[in-house]
């Protein structure tokens, strides 16, 4: 009898375990598919919200974002509405600029914000896998990278290791502005910025359909170090 009892309270609890696990499971789901759901529908209002987040961001009136919470759902899936390439400087964070909570926001960084091989896979990785409709190619003042591509190309200054390497990616910019009038740094790093987003533009075979189905929209953006304000390029 008492072999009995056990038995039926040990079905008990084991019943009761895997009805809460699935309950948790489908929460979790829902939470997946509500975050989904919640993202900007078309590039434009995508766009928007970047522009909107930035506000918020440089006013203070930031998102206070509870981390913990969203962590099981991100476990399940993903749906970033944006991809950044970024530079990797350790002042210009994404996340924080565009006041995004974590899966929101598919970002590249390396130095000098040039979309390479690798990174023109990511971004293809990010639009027709994950969905993303906006790419924006966000270069910043005062670029360390873009700075010593000015050294090399002007200058004949020498870079260590595999610095010679990374800074070939900044030729271009770097000569097409050399005889304009005003800051060498400055206007290499906008012009930076705008080749980059025409190399995405009409990178095929993956983007550059996207672009001409309007399911994908790429723009460029300058960072503010100083303000935290990010001036969009069209």
């Amino acid at each position: 009898m008492d072999q009995e009892n056990y038995s039926r309270r040990r079905f008990v609890r084991r019943s009761v375990t895997l009805a809460g696990a699935s309950v948790a499971w489908n929460l979790l789901r829902c939470g997946a598919q509500a975050a989904e759901q919640d993202n900007p529908q078309t590039p434009d209002d995508a766009l928007k919200e970047l522009i909107a987040g930035n506000e918020r961001y440089i006013t203070g009136e930031h998102t206070h974002h509870e981390y913990g919470p969203e962590r099981p759902a991100l476990a399940l899936s993903q749906h970033p509405f944006a991809a950044i390439l970024g530079c990797a400087d350790s002042r210009v964070s994404p996340e924080l600029a565009f006041d995004q909570s974590r899966g929101r926001l598919f970002v590249v960084r390396l130095a000098g914000n040039f979309a390479d091989d690798n990174g023109v896979a990511s971004l293809e990785f990010a639009t027709s896998v994950l969905g993303t409709s906006l790419i924006m190619v966000l270069g910043h003042t005062e670029c360390g990278a873009v700075n010593a591509a000015i050294d090399v190309f002007t200058k004949g200054a020498s870079l260590p290791g595999h610095l010679p390497k990374l800074v070939s990616n900044l030729q271009a910019p770097v000569e097409n502005v050399r005889s304009q009038s005003g800051s060498i740094l400055d206007n290499a790093t906008r012009e930076n910025v705008v080749l980059n987003v025409q190399k995405i533009q009409t990178s095929e075979p993956i983007l550059a359909a996207l672009v001409k189905e309007n399911r994908l929209k790429v723009v460029g953006g300058i960072y503010d170090l100083a303000t935290g304000k990010i001036t969009v390029l069209s």
